[in-house]
């Protein structure tokens, strides 16, 4: 394969990957809590393993660099709160992740449409306890408040507060399913949540931004399709080359 067309090859397989992550962007547009991700990509320079470092604004990159998809890096930008007027619904208005007890343990959401499972306890609609101060968090009564320091109260009486964790910027966060967050480094701590607010009967909608994701889809169809005109170019010219080269009139 020449040069040119492995290039080419590369450049449009990436702009693929780029669309699917995209897509599932935008199919999770009304998903409570979700944070969107976006695409990296490392540029290579032909027959090296070391990425390029520095970026096209202060370092000039060659125009035959191979590029290769490293993978996702998830947004943390808050999304937009939505009132619903649901006693058990939470919205954070600051940085921080509601705690959720799990099989695997310990996880973290922004996903506050929370609901009471069977026992009483306060739970996400898949049924994970959501866990208080004091673990987890069982409801018997029926006026249920939630100041915006995440006491909660039922019938007058304080039972418990909200946990809400944070962790060192930039997130060193993964999704590990339906919102659900962990750290990179199992090694890493959470810290106590400052300056967050809750609200309750609001939800956090996603922070994916639609108009723009549609723009950026439409940019990507636009490159692929420019890639697989280089591609067609490159095979016409490699086959003249082989079948007319060198033949005699």
């Amino acid at each position: 394969m020449s040069e040119t067309m492995y290039v080419a090859a590369s450049g449009a397989l990436v702009q693929q990957m780029r669309l699917e992550v995209l897509s599932n962007n935008l199919s999770n547009i009304n998903t409570v809590g979700f944070k969107e991700d976006r695409a990296v990509f490392r540029a290579y320079l032909p027959g090296s393993s070391e990425p390029i470092k520095g970026n096209s604004e202060n370092q000039y990159l060659p125009t035959n660099f191979h590029v290769a998809f490293e993978g996702t890096r998830t947004s943390f930008s808050p999304g937009q709160l939505k009132h619903t007027g649901n006693a058990l619904d939470l919205g954070l208005d600051g940085n921080g992740f509601f705690c959720v007890k799990t099989p695997e343990g310990v996880q973290y959401t922004r996903k506050g449409n929370f609901s009471l499972n069977q026992e009483g306890v306060l739970s996400t609609q898949e049924g994970l306890p959501v866990l208080g101060n004091g673990g987890e968090i069982k409801i018997d009564g029926r006026d249920i408040v939630v100041d915006v320091e995440g006491n909660i109260s039922v019938d007058g009486k304080q039972i418990d507060t909200i946990k809400i964790a944070d962790f060192p910027q930039p997130y060193a966060l993964e999704k590990v399913g339906d919102t659900l967050f962990v750290p990179i480094d199992p090694r890493v701590s959470e810290d106590i949540a400052e300056g967050v607010k809750v609200s309750q009967g609001f939800i956090e909608l996603s922070n994916v931004d639609a108009v723009r994701v549609m723009t950026e889809m439409i940019e990507v169809l636009r490159a692929y399709e420019s890639y697989q005109k280089v591609i067609r170019s490159v095979d016409e010219i490699t086959s003249k080359a082989i079948n007319e080269v060198g033949t005699l009139a």
